[in-house]
């Protein structure tokens, strides 16, 4: 069991590991704590799809309009997983209807999200305490994206601490095959999907301009271009960004402190 030490400037306390009780608590926590999946607008839980062998614990959509089929396991992960969430991935790809009537049934949709759902991707999140390295070598040879993330739980006098890990393949042992499912998206890309070609060329000379603004500052910011947005990120979180508004126009976003329980995108 790992210790949390948390220290001020008068008192170290120790804090202790906490785990989840059941699966419906890690759950429950996530669907409440959307801050933990930043970019990804969750629909609902425990999703029933017909005749579909088993059911995704959480559906939602991302930034760049992608279906998002959340899987969810309050124990040790490793590459088994895989199977079953391909099986979600699939009847999201078949059933586009059943996501689209939830999105419909949802009164406060977020302004700056669209879908095109004759024009979808779906992407794979797994979720869980600990999952095996060896995970990521299965990932790393399927055409879907996957994200792959461990959360943990330090709880002291009723304040929860957590910890949250994106996994990473660091160094493949041998090159990756091309994967024809994912898009890269560079000027080429934007142009393909209907942006005006001045925009296109100012859209990235701003997304460089930031990036040596950032190099200057010293920031440890990573820059990540999507289907909507160039993002520039502090780990997996995005801090800022700069984001298609329409076929011509783009903007600077920035992602605010919480104000009274609530993250504010400006």
């Amino acid at each position: 069991m790992a210790n949390l030490f948390w220290k001020s400037k008068e008192t170290t306390t120790r804090l202790v590991e906490t785990p989840f009780r059941t699966e419906e608590e890690f759950e429950r926590l996530i669907f409440a704590t959307p801050e933990i999946l930043e970019d990804i607008f969750l629909l609902k839980r425990q999703i029933r799809g017909g005749t579909k062998q088993g059911i995704p614990d959480i559906v939602g959509l991302d930034k760049d309009g992608n279906i998002c089929i959340i899987e969810m396991k309050n124990v040790t992960v490793d590459a088994s997983i895989i199977p079953q969430v391909l099986q979600y991935a699939f009847w999201a790809e078949t059933n586009p209807d059943s996501i689209k009537s939830l999105w419909l049934e949802v009164e406060a949709k977020p302004d700056d999200l669209s879908v095109s759902w004759d024009d979808f991707e779906v992407r794979i999140i797994v979720i869980a305490p600990t999952i095996l390295r060896s995970t990521l070598d299965i990932v790393n040879k399927i055409n879907y994206p996957v994200d792959l993330i461990e959360v943990k739980r330090w709880v002291e006098t009723g304040n929860s601490f957590l910890l949250v890990n994106r996994l990473e393949l660091e160094q493949p042992k041998r090159l990756a095959r091309p994967v024809s499912g994912l898009e890269v998206y560079d000027a080429d890309f934007y142009l393909r999907a209907g942006r005006n070609k001045t925009s296109v060329t100012e859209f990235i000379r701003y997304a460089r301009d930031t990036e040596d603004l950032i190099r200057k500052k010293g920031w440890h910011l990573e820059t990540k271009f999507n289907k909507h947005y160039c993002s520039f990120k502090a780990g997996f979180f995005n801090a800022f960004g700069v984001q298609w508004i329409g076929t011509k126009t783009f903007a600077m976003f920035v992602k605010a402190t919480r104000i009274g329980g609530v993250s504010h995108r400006t």
